[in-house]
């Protein structure tokens, strides 16, 4: 998003927004690429909504899936945000309270959104 979207992405809001165009435009490639080859998909998966998106790609393709969760306490998320925006090696820096944002809105997946469900922990 912040290689797209440089200056337009400053806020939870902005970034909804883009990341719907995004999704949009996205999809219909994701679906034919599927098709052919394994993919793996660095989408936002946070809440049902966005999910929800990710199972109609699924659908559409009529592939094998497997959906990925990081299930770590919050000190060590924490933890990791602070080494990542310390090394300097990504380009989008966020600070606490825009996690705090970021981590309002997240919703684990439950078994009715029909997920191949991978949990890592600690």
């Amino acid at each position: 998003m912040s290689i797209l979207y440089p200056t337009e992405n400053r806020t939870i809001e902005d970034f909804a927004r883009l990341s719907a165009r995004l999704r949009e435009a996205m999809g219909p490639h994701v679906v034919d690429m599927l098709r052919d080859i394994s993919v793996v998909l660095d989408f936002p998966a946070n809440t049902v909504k966005w999910r929800a998106w990710m199972r109609s790609i699924i659908s559409a393709a009529n592939v094998a899936h497997e959906l990925h969760v990081l299930d770590l306490p919050d000190a060590i998320c924490r933890t990791r945000l602070r080494q990542r925006n310390t090394s300097g090696e990504h380009q989008y820096q966020v600070d606490e309270a825009t996690y705090d944002l970021f981590m309002s809105h997240f919703v684990l997946p439950t078994a009715d959104e029909g997920f191949n469900v991978i949990v890592h922990t600690s």
